[in-house]
């Protein structure tokens, strides 16, 4: 039986805009996005909340892998165009490891507070770190990253902030065991959720819920090692938080490369018409109607010609 009694009053009586959506939904689903076109998107089918993808935005910023390329402040200039785009969304940032120490840690989770995001992701590996679902990942040791997580917590005090403490030590030595052990332990040190990277199978992934504290997070990446399971079945498990990390990017480079391969051979796009969006949908979707209308309130200021 999956632990699912979760008491928010571990870390005390706050309550995050992250807290409020698990209590209402029960499990919360977050796409990973990566650019403030796919945030629009999110926001336009009525997600509630979705997560900034460092693999996703390491791909679509600098068209290279997860592989400790992207920095933190390029990932908190994506996460403020990203926010700007979808207000209504609860977006979750990937903060790899956080930029060095416990000190930079703060600086980090500060820089990050000021995007308009409402959490953030803070894993254990060694800089530099790779997606979670590579090979080659090492980890720090747990009191350090623990003590990166007490110092990020000071960071956010009372805000309105999610802290998930990320550990990658399912693929080290010290296997599921040393994994669930460092996600109880980065829970002491403040976190508000955490989030065993990778586990294997349906087994592993019951012994997470089973064994660890508070708020679980599981990611759901195609080709990945993990089983790809739906909110439901995850929820019976006893997890609250679902990252879709890779979906949308994959399904983006996916239709660019179909659509540009047919262009590259026939040098036109009439015959694929059915798999682009039209005109008038995209304008729609990014707000043209909306901001003309804003737009035309000002005309009257406008000097009339003598």
């Amino acid at each position: 039986m999956a632990n699912s009694t979760v008491s928010v009053a571990v870390n005390g009586p706050r309550k995050t805009r992250m807290h409020r959506l698990i209590e209402e939904e029960g499990i919360v689903l977050m796409p990973g996005i990566y650019d403030a076109l796919s945030a629009a998107v999110l926001q336009s089918l009525g997600f509630r909340a979705g997560f900034i993808s460092g693999y996703a935005v390491s791909a679509s910023r600098l068209g290279m892998p997860d592989i400790g390329l992207l920095t933190p402040p390029e990932m908190a200039d994506a996460a403020r165009a990203i926010c700007a785009a979808a207000p209504n969304v609860a977006f979750i940032v990937d903060a790899d490891t956080g930029g060095g120490n416990a000190l930079n840690v703060q600086r980090t989770v500060r820089d990050f507070m000021t995007t308009g995001a409402a959490g953030l992701f803070l894993e254990d590996q060694v800089w530099p770190k790779k997606c979670g679902h590579m090979q080659g990942k090492q980890v720090i040791p747990a009191h350090e990253h623990a003590a990166k997580i007490a110092a990020a917590r000071e960071a956010i005090g009372d805000s309105d902030f999610f802290l998930i403490a990320r550990t990658d030590a399912r693929a080290t030595a010290g296997g599921l065991s040393d994994a669930i052990a460092r996600a109880n332990l980065y829970m002491e040190a403040g976190a508000d959720a955490c989030f065993v990277e990778a586990p294997r199978s349906d087994d592993e992934m019951r012994e997470v819920c089973k064994r660890t504290n508070g708020f679980r997070a599981a990611n759901m990446l195609e080709g990945g090692y993990t089983p790809l399971h739906t909110p439901q079945e995850l929820k019976e498990l006893g997890f609250h938080l679902i990252v879709h990390s890779t979906t949308a990017v994959y399904a983006s480079a996916r239709a660019l490369i179909d659509v540009l391969k047919v262009m590259k051979e026939e040098g036109t796009s009439r015959d694929q018409l059915h798999k682009l969006t039209t005109f008038e949908e995209f304008n729609s979707l990014i707000g043209l109607k909306k901001l003309n209308e804003i737009g035309a309130r000002y005309d009257k200021f406008r000097v009339p010609p003598n």
